[in-house]
């Protein structure tokens, strides 16, 4: 195969984390011929993230928007406010959990763990779409 590359819009989701890894798999039909291989998610915002975290128990994103929230209150006297007290604590949420992640194929598969989901972290009140570059690189 060697390298493919596509953009992905995802629609827009409410703040909060929220599991992608079916929209990811369902727009990218030429993993299922990849043997071995890369598949690099990159996100190109600096107010919403990406994460892999459990998959199955909705208290999950719950409490990892919560503690986010702890972190990076709306409340702490942040210097860059212009466009709204979300915004800030958006960069910095961001900024902790990153804007890519790498995840080896196998058998024309994601090679995730059982209990792992590749998760769309919403920092934003209205994020609106958000825009994914997803890149394989892999061996027939």
């Amino acid at each position: 195969m060697g390298w493919h590359q596509t953009r992905l819009t995802l629609p827009a989701f409410r703040r909060g984390f929220h599991l992608i890894t079916k929209h990811i798999v369902a727009s990218l039909p030429e993993l299922a011929s990849v043997n071995v291989g890369l598949l690099h998610v990159f996100i190109q915002h600096t107010s919403a993230s990406l994460s892999i975290n459990e998959n199955a128990d909705p208290d999950v994103p719950r409490d990892l928007e919560t503690s986010f929230n702890a972190i990076a209150p709306e409340n702490f006297p942040y210097a860059h406010t212009c466009e709204g007290p979300d915004d800030m604590p958006a960069h910095v949420k961001s900024s902790l959990l990153g804007s890519s992640l790498t995840i080896p194929i196998s058998s024309g598969r994601l090679y995730l763990g059982t209990w792992q989901g590749i998760y769309l972290c919403e920092h934003r009140n209205h994020g609106g779409e958000r825009s994914l570059v997803l890149t394989i690189h892999g061996e027939d």
